[in-house]
């Protein structure tokens, strides 16, 4: 197995830029892409998340990890439209407008079609490709009045790839990326950026809840390093897309894998 490189400082890819992500208290990719963009030179951060107290302490902890204080949090469930149009309207308020956005929030589950309930069914796809279509939906106006701006979206190579007890996520999944193209084409008229990022396994702790050590251990062993991802190696192709730097991008769906052929 080959080791993680040594974390990569930041080179003020995002500098002066404002963003805001979802989902991202934890430590999954969210909090990581929050991380890097405040390490990436943003002037000001906020994040989201439906649990009060995480939320709380990724606040704090976001300022002392990378020194930069203008970090707010939002409640938010993007299930909720309601919620997805407060947390705008906080984000360009607090914000001064917002640069860039990071739709990260999605769930996932391990179940076979045959015992999979319509609630489970709904679920994934409420969270994983409503949520993000809303999201998108309710910033795309602010951005297009000011005829700049990037969404970036969180998919997975299982959107193109199969594999068992996943329908539900895959199909989620296959959404997040044609709802990324279609919207990236529209967006594009008004000098809006759309482009998504398709992770093979980043390891968190809440993946590790979610899915079983059998099916990661086995998710790890056919990728070419014979590990997963690191949650900022992921943040670090969000960066990218969300940069300046890919200002020719539209409608991409971008691999973060090591997966052989």
């Amino acid at each position: 197995m080959r080791q993680a490189p040594p974390y990569v400082p930041g080179h003020q890819l995002l500098a002066g830029k404002s963003i805001l992500i979802t989902a991202a208290a934890g430590a999954g990719i969210g909090y990581a892409a929050a991380k890097r963009c405040a390490e990436e030179g943003c002037r000001a951060l906020m994040i989201s998340d439906i649990h009060p107290r995480r939320l709380e302490e990724a606040v704090e902890r976001l300022k002392a990890e990378t020194g930069l204080q203008a970090v707010y949090g939002q409640l938010c469930n993007v299930t909720v439209e309601a919620d997805v149009q407060a947390l705008i309207a906080a984000a360009e308020d607090a914000l001064g407008g917002v640069d860039v956005l990071i739709n990260n929030a999605g769930l996932g589950g391990q179940v076979r079609l045959t015992e999979m309930t319509d609630e489970q069914w709904s679920s994934v796809l409420d969270i994983t490709l409503t949520g993000t279509m809303r999201m998108t939906r309710a910033m795309l106006p602010h951005m297009e009045r000011r005829g700049a701006g990037a969404i970036v979206n969180n998919a997975s190579v299982l959107g193109w790839r199969a594999q068992k007890e996943q329908a539900h996520y895959a199909a989620a999944k296959a959404g997040v990326m044609a709802l990324t193209r279609c919207s990236a084409l529209e967006a594009a008229e008004s000098g809006v950026r759309i482009n998504a990022v398709a992770p093979s396994i980043a390891l968190h702790d809440f993946l590790k809840k979610a899915a079983s050590s059998e099916l990661l251990d086995q998710l790890t062993s056919r990728e070419a390093f014979g590990r997963a991802a690191e949650v900022w190696e992921v943040a670090n192709v969000m960066v990218f897309l969300a940069s300046d730097y890919a200002s020719y991008m539209v409608g991409e769906v971008l691999p973060v894998s090591s997966q052989q052929a």
